[in-house]
């Protein structure tokens, strides 16, 4: 029986794909679940054009990612922090202190868990991070860690 999924299945396959499996599953398991319907002429366009429209959706939101590193890329974060003797900091700098600092200084709302640190940030200096805006797309910004 040809169905088309509704949402993601484990070992059968992703939302919109059109797949072939036996009565019993679909009727039994597929289709009172919601999890697929059937695979008519019209569900199927139906489909296409789903699959389609999240294509352009996307795409839509890879370009937004792009021109949102672009901007990204040019900013230097400053972030003031308590330092012992020899320049070394009581704890270390983390994802949500340079968050909080790109907020504070740009205006710039990024999430803690998008900010990859490399090791911690426990001396003073200038560092690069790199900053996940999509699956696809990254952008490296300059944190420089300065005592209070």
């Amino acid at each position: 029986m040809k169905l088309i999924l509704q949402q993601e299945v484990k070992n059968l396959g992703k939302k919109g794909d059109v797949i072939e499996v036996s009565e019993g599953y679909a009727r039994n398991y597929l289709l009172p679940r919601q999890l697929a319907i059937p695979a008519t002429a019209g569900n199927v366009n139906a489909a296409k054009q789903q699959k389609d429209i999240e294509a352009h959706k996307a795409k839509r939101l890879q370009d937004e990612a792009r021109l949102h590193a672009a901007q990204l890329a040019k900013l230097k974060v400053a972030v003031a922090v308590k330092t012992g003797e020899g320049g070394r900091l009581f704890g270390s700098v983390t994802s949500k202190d340079i968050a909080d600092a790109l907020k504070a200084q740009h205006g710039v709302d990024i999430d803690k868990r998008k900010i990859e640190l490399k090791e911690a940030l426990k001396s003073l200096g200038t560092y690069p991070v790199t900053i996940k805006l999509h699956p696809e797309i990254t952008t490296q910004i300059e944190v420089q860690v300065t005592s209070q």
